[in-house]
């Protein structure tokens, strides 16, 4: 068991059986096998387990729930505590800094036009919409501007100016529109964070949430000039993802000191668009869904980079993949949905006697 927030949960938890990791896969030190929990339901975590040990993809499953780690395999690739490329569940970390940047005063809101602080990338003669762009909408993906993922993602990181390339995408919506996810416009934010602090976006993640959180956020790649990849390539340990989990449960305070501005996790989960890919709501840098009848708020990143949060049960889970490209990709981010759906969030419902009649299938 390991404790993510403070020595107060001991006490709390004392006495309670809780599950002992099976023995790791991947050559680490065989532990207990598993036994009956408090907090998720035995039978139907061997079972989910069962199934994740035939995802090939899948490196790590964590689950966590009040602030203690229940169940944590290696199933695949790199230790624990390890930092891996969390491709654009990084989109919800930048989405996180924004949230700092505002309650400290380096950005005003998210009303916050960008031009001003982007001036000098602005093209000349360019669309009157750009004027129009704020920092919500890049957080939202509600920017309006072209996407430079997909088909358009290898000519925009070949270019010699990343954020004026984002910058002179034609508009396929108005500002505030439909959502257009392109991690182009989340590297907008980048671009709006490094020049407004006057710092890196890294030195940023390091003081507002490394430091504070007790993580790793090693530096990841930055464009031709100089500015941190903006939503995409961050590198965290599926670990320290846990706790960063964690922060957005505990609605932004960890131990006892707020780390995120008071309302800005409600904020980031608020819908104000909706993916044209899944259907998921989308907030700031955040996806909703409902799992087994449980408002569930998720990061994603490509290949199955995923950190669930359901506030209702406590619990939040991280499930790390191999992010290499292969074709089944899609198939495999449903399979990890599904772990959820079907195993985890029952799990849990079961482990606190809410859903005793509630089977694996009916999740």
């Amino acid at each position: 068991m390991v404790n993510l927030l403070s020595p107060r949960l001991a006490a709390t938890l004392a006495g309670l059986v809780l599950a002992a990791c099976a023995p790791d896969p991947v050559g680490g030190q065989a532990a207990a096998q598993p036994r009956p929990t408090t907090g998720l339901d035995p039978v139907l975590m061997d079972q989910t387990l069962a199934r994740a040990r035939d995802l090939p993809n899948l490196h790590s499953l964590i689950v966590a729930r009040d602030g203690e780690i229940l169940a944590e395999h290696r199933l695949g690739g790199p230790p624990l505590d390890r930092p891996v490329n969390i491709k654009s569940a990084s989109k919800s970390v930048l989405a996180a800094l924004a949230g700092v940047a505002i309650g400290e005063g380096v950005l005003s809101g998210v009303d916050q036009k960008i031009a001003p602080v982007l001036r000098a990338d602005l093209p000349a003669g360019g669309d009157p919409r750009l004027e129009a762009i704020e920092v919500g909408h890049l957080l939202s993906m509600q920017a309006g501007l072209g996407r430079t993922s997909g088909q358009y993602y290898g000519a925009w990181v070949t270019s010699p100016n990343w954020v004026r390339h984002a910058l002179a995408r034609p508009f396929d919506d108005a500002p505030g529109g439909r959502m257009i996810y392109s991690t182009g416009t989340s590297h907008l934010m980048s671009a709006v964070l490094t020049r407004a602090a006057g710092r890196s976006t890294h030195e940023l993640a390091q003081a507002w949430l490394a430091e504070p959180l007790g993580v790793t956020l090693p530096p990841w790649p930055r464009d031709p000039q100089g500015i941190y990849f903006g939503g995409n390539d961050m590198l965290m340990s599926p670990r320290d993802l846990v706790r960063f989990g964690e922060l957005y449960r505990l609605d932004g305070v960890m131990e006892g000191r707020r780390i995120l501005p008071e309302g800005w996790v409600a904020e980031s989960w608020r819908p104000r668009t909706r993916s044209p890919w899944s259907g998921h709501d989308y907030g700031y840098g955040w996806f909703r869904k409902t799992s087994a009848g449980q408002e569930t708020y998720f990061a994603w990143g490509y290949g199955g980079q995923m950190l669930f949060v359901v506030p209702s049960l406590n619990l939040t889970v991280v499930m790390t993949s191999d992010a290499s490209p292969r074709p089944r990709e899609e198939s495999h981010v449903a399979d990890l949905h599904r772990l959820l759906d079907e195993g985890l969030v029952p799990a849990a419902l079961r482990g606190d006697g809410s859903a005793q009649d509630l089977s694996p299938s009916e999740g």
